[in-house]
């Protein structure tokens, strides 16, 4: 019956038919392998994505764990699942922080930005600065945190988890967080290009939420794709242009796949970045309507705290003490505005206060704790604030402040909220939105305990700055030019440059550190910068970078990166990189040890292989088990005797760890290489990426063993000089040092111990000739002897 229906369709013969047919299921067989094939394809791509900076290895997977550890392993975390669902156990969502970066340096200019990288002025870094300690004040943590890929957004979070003591937690970038792409925007001032294209217009744009700028031309200065931090975009993923819906279109793959998760999981997040995707994020969290979305403004440096139900609904604190925009439920930790003001008022404060500057002057070296540091700074800054608040004239009209929320024109503050804050502001009192926190008890007892000169006036106020920098236009990125630097070809080979921190003042005196986190020197963080710019003159790029969970290596990595304007790289952060663990010797000098145990135990515990020092206690200050930055760990097994001691000490459930109370180098090693070889080698290495690894002297020993086949007996005889990069060739397999241009060998220069013949084997090129082992001759004659000269030349000048 369908072959006579069909042959009154217009078929002659059955055997038409029959082609038809055969065609028509071969054709729907096409279809289904190519959407499949597509299906496949986005599914990979999502994968790759899902890793973006090391996500997925940091986060969700166990890489670098021997097969004997994940035995270990395995029956814990059954043990884990079951108590949980015997007590019906399930994650408290945790709480997610928001903060727009910094005032940049285009923002001070009313600038349109979006995908341009301007760094922060010097207004935003206090304002940065500012943030975190509101972030203190109110006993806020950070477990991870998410940023885009752009400069002003990066630093705005390394600041803020440098100044909260945090920067071993994980910090993941992303292009998806990046500012609205602006197109031919990009680059020109808000106010003239209102005066010449019309102010309706430029506002349409700038407020509307579908209209898009005029596109910006590939290869033009603002084009994305000139830029090598998206190289792993494809061509559709890279804007020419957006409009606020496409912004936040692009968002909210980050919250639905990684932040939102992050939190359900119980986790404490801060994402630091842009106005519009925050704007994307809260409508969304939210669930703010199209229309009334265009009236929310995020502002600069101001922390907005979300806390959420079961559901992962957002909710709102109780009562009436709260400071939040209309149509938002997050918090905000200080009211937007007050910050700018008192900065304006800096000059006259600073003479009504003799010793202004000096509590803002406190660094690191100073003898309070970093908390006590943070809060006694934040209590001078409301100390300004509280007496620049009479000066502010309530009926004023507000100021766009160059952002597009609400028309440029500030905050909507609900009715309570905002009455209460305007009472306390006209009658100069500090408004303090959560009212959990009271800086008159909470600084009056950390003055008592710092040591104050009685004669001395006490004085508690912050230095401000005032300057308002001019726009810099940023340099046009080309493949082939190194900016500051000039014609240097850039190194594309696969190379790992493997480099120990700066010296920290532990080095200096001779102490055992260990996983005892102290800070960098002065002196060490010179060594890194220096590193940083020796590196770039050579025509260096890295791809990823690899460092451990002690603050001294992380600061080394990001001091390196500094001058070669890639701190938008991914930071991969891991305690198998730590130093070797010391046990009871750590803080311990070198001659305190010596001098008790005697020389020859001494050595023992120093230099042999497998010598552990004595352990530490479990409740001693230098047991990692406790450092909350341990509590992270998942990849070793669950220690039984901890979990019983501390979960009755406590008196509720603990998990513990199986940490280490004292490792012999062999134990570090242990943990090292395995890392090394299943981390960073298939990861990194094998796909041609150009690594840096940052990490301590026993860590670098293991993958100096690995990779110059060092014997064990010799190994502890190698010693690492602080702040040196070591250059191994992927082809060669041999180490290189960089000629400095101060015509001394580094050889004499450097200390590299009685091993450091096997460090510096002769190299082999492809044909297994010996090699130079200059490192100019390094890329396989990319060099002309010209071109070698003008670059040593250049180096000299950079040196000098």
């Amino acid at each position: 019956s369908n072959f006579s229906k069909k042959l009154r369709s217009g078929y002659d013969t059955s055997i038409e038919y029959s082609r038809e047919v055969y065609s028509s299921k071969m054709q729907k067989r096409r279809n289904q392998n190519r959407e499949r094939l597509i299906r496949d394809l986005r599914d990979e791509v999502q994968k790759e994505e899902e890793d973006e900076d090391g996500y997925t290895t940091m986060m969700r997977s166990a890489d670098g764990v021997s097969l004997y550890e994940k035995a270990l392993l395995y029956p814990g975390q059954l043990l884990l699942r079951g108590i949980r669902k015997l007590r019906g156990h399930k994650h408290k969502p945790g709480t997610l922080i928001l903060v727009r970066h910094g005032e940049s340096e285009w923002n001070a200019n009313k600038t349109f930005t979006g995908w341009a990288d301007p760094d922060l002025s010097e207004q935003g870094v206090r304002e940065t600065e500012h943030a975190a300690r509101l972030l203190l004040a109110g006993g806020y943590e950070i477990d991870v945190a998410f940023t885009s890929r752009l400069k002003r957004a990066v630093r705005s979070a390394w600041i803020i988890l440098g100044e909260m003591n945090k920067l071993y937690i994980p910090v993941f970038k992303t292009w998806r967080l990046n500012e609205r792409m602006y197109g031919a925007l990009t680059g020109l001032c808000k106010s003239e290009t209102a005066e010449q294209l019309g102010t309706e217009l430029v506002q349409t744009w700038r407020g509307s939420l579908k209209s898009r700028p005029p596109a910006v031309k590939v290869g033009d200065t603002y084009w994305p794709g000139r830029d090598r931090r998206y190289s792993d975009l494809t061509a559709e993923q890279i804007p020419l242009t957006e409009s606020l819906l496409d912004c936040m279109g692009r968002t909210e793959p980050a919250w639905e796949d990684k932040i939102k998760w992050e939190v359900q999981m119980g986790r404490n997040v801060m994402v630091v970045a842009h106005a519009n995707t925050l704007r994307g994020l809260v409508k969304i969290i939210d669930n703010i309507g199209d229309e009334e979305i265009q009236e929310v403004a995020i502002p600069t440096g101001i922390p907005i705290v979300y806390k959420f139900d079961d559901k992962m609904n957002s909710v709102k604190p109780e009562g009436t003490k709260y400071l939040s925009q209309k149509h938002m439920r997050g918090v905000f930790l200080e009211k937007p505005g007050e910050l700018k003001e008192a900065m304006k008022k800096e000059q006259e404060w600073c003479e009504f206060v003799p010793g202004y500057e000096r509590t803002m002057r406190r660094s690191a070296a100073s003898s309070m704790t970093p908390v006590e540091r943070a809060l006694s700074k934040l209590k001078a800054e409301k100390e300004l604030g509280k007496w620049a608040g009479q000066f502010i004239d309530p009926d004023a009209e507000v100021e766009d402040d160059g952002s597009d929320g609400n028309q440029g024109q500030g905050i909507n503050f609900e009715d309570k909220a905002w009455e209460e804050g305007m009472k306390k502001l006209r009658e100069g009192e500090q408004f303090d939105p959560t009212g959990k926190f009271h800086p008159d008890e909470v600084k009056s007892k950390i003055l008592d305990e710092e040591d104050v000169d009685e004669d001395e006036e006490e004085v508690y106020s912050p230095k401000m700055i005032t300057s308002n920098p001019c726009l810099q236009v940023m340099p046009s990125p080309s493949q082939n030019v190194i900016p500051g630097i000039g014609d240097i070809p850039i190194r594309r080979d696969a190379v790992v440059v493997i480099i120990r921190h700066g010296k920290t003042e532990h080095n200096k005196l001779g102490l055992f550190t260990g996983w005892e986190d102290v800070p960098l020197a002065r002196e060490g963080r010179v060594e890194a910068k220096n590193a940083g710019e020796l590196l770039k003159s050579y025509g260096f790029e890295f791809d990823v970078v690899y460092t451990s969970w002690l603050s001294r290596a992380i600061e080394t990595a990001w001091l390196v990166m500094e001058p070669m304007d890639c701190i938008w790289l991914p930071i991969i952060k891991t305690w198998r990189l730590n130093e070797r663990m010391y046990g009871g010797l750590t803080s311990r000098s070198k001659s305190m040890v010596s001098q008790q145990y005697g020389e020859k135990q001494f050595k023992a515990w120093r230099r042999g292989y497998t010598v552990r020092p004595p352990p530490v206690s479990s409740f001693s200050v230098n047991y990692p088990g406790n450092d909350p930055r341990y509590k992270l760990i998942k990849d070793i097994r669950i220690s039984l005797s901890e979990t019983i001691m501390r979960s009755f000490d406590s008196g509720k459930f603990s998990l513990e760890r199986k940490l280490p109370k004292s490792e012999s180098l062999k134990d570090c090693m242990d943990r090292t290489i395995p890392y090394y070889e299943q981390v960073i080698v298939p990861e990194a290495i094998e796909m041609g990426k150009r690594v840096l690894i940052s990490s301590s002297e026993n860590a670098i020993r293991g993958l100096l063993m690995v990779l110059c086949e060092i014997p064990v007996e010799k190994i502890s005889e190698l010693e690492i000089p602080n702040g040196l990069p070591l250059i191994y060739d992927v082809k060669s397999k041999c180490i290189k040092l960089l000629d400095d241009g101060s015509g001394n060998d580094p050889l004499e220069v450097y200390n590299f111990g009685k091993a450091a013949s096997y460090l510096f084997r002769p190299c082999k090129d492809e044909n297994g000739e010996d090699e130079e082992c200059d490192i100019t001759y390094m890329a396989g004659g990319l060099f002309s002897e010209d071109e070698i000269e003008d670059a040593k030349k250049l180096r000299s000048s950079i040196v000098k």
